[in-house]
């Protein structure tokens, strides 16, 4: 019997993902600004961001970003501070 190695679907859903092993385990990435920018809604222009400028955002492991800081250090303390675990991703 031949293993099926192409999967029309994912092994795990997202919340799944999220659910394995830590679920108190987040991420903290560098962001470029311009993603942020790119969903705040349309008439709100309040923020003082180069869309060059690098951000830190802290994830969950399915990937849904929960809080945007401006420094890493920060990121990893609001982390923290939330009683989650940050990890980095480079």
């Amino acid at each position: 019997m031949t293993p099926n190695t192409h999967h029309s679907s994912p092994l795990l859903t997202s919340e799944a993902f999220a659910a394995l092993g830590a679920p108190d385990l987040v991420y903290v990435r560098p962001i470029k600004a311009a993603e942020i920018l790119a969903d705040v809604p349309e008439g709100v222009e309040d923020f003082n961001l180069s869309p060059e400028q690098t951000l830190y955002a802290v994830c969950r492991a399915d990937g849904a970003r929960l809080a945007v800081m401006i420094d890493r250090d920060t990121a990893i303390a609001a982390a923290l501070a939330h009683e989650l675990a940050p990890v980095s991703v480079h």
